[in-house]
């Protein structure tokens, strides 16, 4: 009995010997197990080719190029003959060379650069003043709602209701005016000396908020470790604006400026309603003489003749205002 007991306990030991021995592990490396790719499903919706995305397109490309280059074209057809209400023929060149010996056009051209001058100096003048006092302001949200209503009247009813503030007779700003001395009893708009001023108050009135919004939303982005930096160098806030707030904002000036620069020679709406480009031709700067030479006069061969010159010095003008305003940024890379 002893002896099978022994027996059975060693065999005990021996069977849980076997089933808690350690394994034995390979010292070889084991082989990773090799990924079968599936193949991939055969898209329901295969990628389309280019010229799919060419044919998309092209109904809007042809209807774009119908209404700006086609009349562009004809535009120049249309300056080279003598055309009015009664029919045309082909003159060449004739209406060019009539030009250079027009005065009208050339105190067009004069009057318009003025002008043009003037509410760009001004606006962009008042409209960084009123972006800076803006930024950051407590009423921040409602000045620039404020801001936006006279840019949402459109030109001629904002040149309508000047036409009554310079009223001789009750207008508010001609009592204003005559009242500290700058006029006397003629209206602000019939005295060939002051009736340009008046138009060029008007635009400014009107489109300075396009100018403070633009500088607005670019000294949202001018970098605050620079202007940190500066301060702590010890720079004034006004060297800190010269120094790094108005250097980044260049770029949104030039666009601005150009903006501007171009509904300077393009909208003529307010002169007409105020002035009519009067008195005399005070105010007839060259645009409004393009509309009286083909609208009025039905001179449409050289009124195309004005609006091509008109046209192609816009876009000289413009490329220079861009050249000037990048040499700041290129000077700073």
């Amino acid at each position: 009995m002893t002896e099978a007991t022994h027996f059975g306990k060693e065999g005990a030991f021996r069977l849980a010997g076997d089933l808690f021995r350690a394994r034995e592990h390979s010292t070889e490396v084991e082989a990773r197990p090799i990924s079968d790719p599936k193949p991939r499903p055969t898209s329901f919706n295969p990628p389309a080719p280019k010229r799919y995305y060419l044919y998309l397109m092209a109904p809007a490309i042809a209807i774009l190029a119908f209404i700006s280059l086609y009349p562009f074209f004809w535009l120049i057809v249309l300056s080279l003959q003598d055309v009015d209400i009664g029919g045309g023929e082909w003159v060449g060149f004739k209406n060019y060379a009539r030009l250079l010996q027009d005065p009208r056009f050339k105190d067009g051209w004069i009057l318009l650069l003025q002008y043009s001058a003037m509410c760009l100096g001004l606006q962009l003048t008042i409209g960084m003043i009123l972006a800076v006092i803006v930024n950051n302001s407590k009423y921040e949200k409602f000045l620039v709602t404020a801001l936006l209503m006279p840019m949402m009247m459109a030109p001629a009813v904002a040149g309508l209701l000047w036409l009554f503030l310079y009223n001789g007779t009750f207008g508010w700003y001609h009592w204003i005016f005559q009242s500290i001395g700058l006029l006397d009893s003629a209206s602000i708009l019939a005295t060939p000396g002051t009736a340009l001023y008046g138009i060029v108050l008007v635009d400014v009135w009107q489109w300075t908020p396009l100018i403070t919004l633009i500088a607005l939303a670019g000294l949202k982005r001018v970098p605050r470790d620079q202007l940190e930096a500066n301060m702590v160098d010890g720079a004034s806030p006004m060297r800190n604006f010269f120094a790094i707030t108005l250097p980044n904002l260049y770029p949104v000036l030039l666009i601005a400026v150009l903006l501007r620069f171009m509904d300077n020679f393009r909208f003529i709406d307010h002169i007409l309603v105020l002035t009519g480009g009067g008195p005399g031709s005070a105010t007839k700067i060259l645009p409004v003489y393009l509309f009286e030479v083909a609208f009025k006069f039905f001179k449409l061969g050289r009124g195309a003749a004005i609006a091509l010159t008109l046209l192609i010095v816009t876009i000289v003008l413009g490329m220079i205002l861009v050249r000037v305003f990048d040499k700041p940024k290129s000077g700073r890379t």
